[in-house]
């Protein structure tokens, strides 16, 4: 979602440039479980920017507007840019890491 608000939703990458994202590792701490219909506000950080990687920490907050947020959970991801038809690496597009950083 974070990258589809920045104008690179993952169908309009692989038409425009002839790549896209994949997530090569994840990690991830819980603090809180959440319960159905509740409203989460989450978050995404750029933690590291390079040519054919990138890693991002995202928390997840519980949303209430009469109770300050509460952190439910919290971790990193790491994305590689591959080529879409191959899925060999390659280099992330200019545009895309100057949005991001």
């Amino acid at each position: 979602e974070w990258l589809r608000a920045l104008g690179f939703g993952q169908q309009h990458l692989r038409e425009t440039s002839g790549g896209m994202f994949v997530v090569s590792e994840t990690t991830v701490k819980y603090h809180a479980p959440a319960r159905l219909d509740d409203t989460l506000l989450v978050t995404a950080r750029l933690l590291e920017g390079g040519r054919a990687s990138l890693s991002i920490a995202q928390c997840a907050y519980l949303h209430s507007p009469d109770q300050p947020a509460r952190l439910l959970a919290e971790g990193t991801i790491r994305l590689g840019w591959v080529d879409s038809t191959t899925l060999k690496p390659g280099r992330i597009p200019a545009p895309v890491l100057e949005a991001l950083k």
